[in-house]
């Protein structure tokens, strides 16, 4: 596999705007522990362009890639830089990989909730 398989989003929803300068970390379940792939930051619109570490998906079949997975976006310091006292601090998000369909996970984000649910 040559794109990246798994990309996300944050949009502020208590703004309307994206969440730009978010921490966020990728993991996957194996052996029942989680394992660190890799991390990145939103950029202005709010995504990832591409994860820093790339070699967990490079070269491989869709199927060597189902799993479960874990996002971990770091929530903390983006309310600090607002001025907010919001209640999470961070969020995770576990998800299931097992067919060849792109995977795009947003995060739809207020100071006292979240969501998501499986984009296109």
């Amino acid at each position: 596999m040559k794109n990246n398989p798994i990309t996300t989003h944050i949009l502020n929803t208590a703004l309307g705007k994206p969440a730009a300068s978010i921490a966020i970390q990728l993991f996957v379940l194996k052996e029942n522990e989680w394992s660190l792939l890799s991390s990145a930051v939103t950029n202005e619109d709010g995504r990832i362009d591409d994860w820093h570490e790339t070699q967990w998906y490079q070269d491989k079949t869709p199927e060597q890639l189902f799993a479960t997975y874990k996002i971990v976006f770091s929530l903390e310091d983006y309310w600090e830089k607002q001025s907010i006292d919001a209640f999470y601090p961070s969020a995770e998000i576990s998800f299931k990989v097992q067919d060849e369909r792109h995977h795009h996970i947003p995060l739809l984000l207020a100071a006292y909730g979240y969501s998501t649910y499986r984009g296109s």
